[in-house]
């Protein structure tokens, strides 16, 4: 049977349907006579240029997922919450986990070369702390799938990122209601977050 990780992993790719993508390049690069060869390099370059952005984004991405993954990698450690609330971080660390494990293999079946694993620290000091600190990071991670999505070229790769944001909005929804929050702290339209400021808002998370 197949781990959890690895279903994941297998759903994702489909979803992105990176193998019709990576082979689309190669196919425009071999394909068309003489007469058309010149269009041919152009569309090649054309998508080139776009999976490499899709890459990019699909980095961004992954070093969220890393910072997420570890966050519950170390409340659990913590032993700051107990029942229900343990049983969430476990749930939402093993979402985060497949995450990674998926945009890894995306990035690599793209062509492209995953980013390593940051270092990490949160200030994990109690239950409150950690609960409120969950709810930030989730809805920070929600805001910035948004926030890429009109850059993103691929439509596989747009459906499959919005499949993971759905999932963040879902965590952050359900750790707004727990602190007593609304579910939908902006409304009814979810606002999307510029890089530049989910960058600097996880910036004191990360130790190098």
């Amino acid at each position: 049977m197949d781990s959890p990780n690895a279903t994941s992993r297998r759903r994702f790719l489909q979803v992105a349907g990176v193998s019709g993508a990576a082979g689309s390049a190669l196919l425009l690069a071999a394909c068309g006579d003489d007469d058309e060869s010149g269009n041919a390099s152009t569309s090649t370059t054309s998508t080139t240029s776009a999976m490499g952005g899709d890459l990019a984004i699909l980095n961004y991405a992954l070093t969220l997922e890393y910072l997420e993954a570890d966050f519950y990698d170390k409340v659990v450690a913590a032993d700051l919450l107990k029942g229900a609330e343990l049983d969430l971080a476990k749930q939402f660390g093993e979402s985060e986990a497949a995450h990674v494990e998926a945009l890894k293999s995306t990035i690599t079946e793209l062509g492209g070369d995953p980013v390593a694993a940051p270092e990490t620290t949160f200030p994990l000091e109690s239950r409150m702390a950690v609960l409120e600190l969950a709810a930030t990071v989730e809805n920070l991670g929600a805001a910035a799938y948004l926030g890429k999505a009109a850059e993103i070229q691929s439509e596989e790769v747009l459906a499959a990122a919005l499949s993971i944001h759905s999932v963040e909005a879902r965590h952050a929804a359900a750790l707004n209601r727990l602190l007593g929050k609304s579910a939908t702290p902006d409304g009814a339209f979810a606002k999307p977050a510029a890089e530049a400021d989910v960058l600097e808002a996880v910036k004191p998370f990360i130790v190098a």
